[in-house]
């Protein structure tokens, strides 16, 4: 029987705003990057290249495009397991993260981490997070301290719809309006937690409602349209930039393969997963593009082919790369010198 009729829907964007070919041509090239990444991700992992937990983006690419465009480089972003294409997005080369997965040392973490815990402080990107929702409070504390050093950075703290019934997170939403701190809260709504759906697991199933319990602004976004997410986060950093606290986005989107690379997702139904197919933000990107001749046929293909040759390179790149010595497990390591027991 179909869930379908039961999810929650968002009415699509009908901003007038225009973008230039600059922005739906980066919005593109990073989504397709997202895309064949995975794909090549999930074939590695059925060669046994990669290992252990792996969830991959294939779906939500629209999400981590409409980022790219409307926060700056300057302002953090943490999230959950489910962070490859966020990452990418980040700036994270598609090398070192494909080495990581391969559980190499040239990997974004040196392959400490693998595919659930990419981390570059460089790039603003702490994670890449295993446990559901603690990165909740994490990126709270990341806000507070970019208000404690007056700057005008803002932490953007992603989970997914599982996470949206953990305590945690009630706990950071009380202390980041209280307090007003700088952090864009956003649930990648996909619809299930793992297998299970959301109309299983809560009352509310509107899940940017629960921010109204705090007085948050908060709304629902069309996840499938980069336009959509550009328009939802360059108003909410807005807001949160003039210091009047925090804002919270259910971007409602939809992941097309299972939860991770181990499940069969026979909890859907064949239509379910089309009508969101039908939707692919990569292919209705690209078709927008040439409808409208914002580029011609050749840029695409160009793009294309780049794009192709970049993975190919990054699986070379992690498949040539040496893995971590034994005695790697001691770097990278917290030591407070003077503790007690240290001495």
């Amino acid at each position: 029987m179909t869930q379908l009729a039961n999810k929650s829907k968002v009415k699509k964007s009908t901003s007038k705003k225009k973008f230039d070919k600059e922005t739906y041509l980066k919005w593109y090239e990073m989504m397709l990057r997202i895309r064949r990444f995975e794909e090549r991700t999930l074939m590695a992992y059925g060669q046994q290249q990669v290992r252990g937990f792996c969830h991959v983006y294939i779906g939500q690419e629209a999400i981590a495009a409409g980022l790219i465009s409307a926060i700056r480089p300057e302002d953090a972003i943490v999230t959950a397991y489910r962070q490859h294409g966020l990452a990418i997005s980040r700036g994270i080369g598609t090398k070192e993260c494909m080495a990581e997965l391969y559980g190499k040392k040239t990997g974004v973490v040196k392959g400490k981490g693998g595919s659930m815990h990419f981390f570059s402080k460089e790039k603003r990107f702490f994670g890449g997070n295993g446990i559901v929702g603690a990165q909740i409070p994490i990126g709270t504390g990341i806000a507070f301290a970019e208000k404690y050093k007056g700057t005008d950075n803002l932490c953007v703290t992603m989970f997914g719809d599982g996470a949206a019934r953990q305590g945690a997170l009630y706990e950071s939403f009380n202390m980041a309006m209280t307090w007003k701190l700088p952090v864009l809260y956003i649930c990648e709504n996909n619809h299930y937690a793992m297998g299970t759906s959301v109309e299983r697991t809560s009352n509310v199933h509107d899940l940017y409602k629960i921010g109204h319990a705090f007085e948050m602004p908060s709304e629902a976004v069309d996840g499938m349209s980069p336009e959509s997410v550009h328009n939802a986060l360059e108003k909410a950093a807005a807001h949160i930039r003039s210091g009047k606290g925090p804002y919270y986005l259910e971007i409602k989107t939809y992941r097309y393969k299972g939860h991770s690379v181990s499940d069969p997702a026979k909890y859907r139904t064949k239509e379910e997963v089309k009508e969101y197919k039908d939707q692919d933000p990569v292919k209705m990107t690209e078709a927008k593009i040439l409808k409208d001749k914002i580029a011609t046929p050749e840029e695409i293909a160009t793009i294309k082919a780049a794009i192709k040759k970049e993975i190919e390179e990054a699986v070379k790149f992690a498949e040539e790369s040496p893995l971590p010595s034994g005695d790697d497990i001691y770097e990278d390591n917290y030591l407070q010198k003077d503790y007690p027991f240290l001495t």
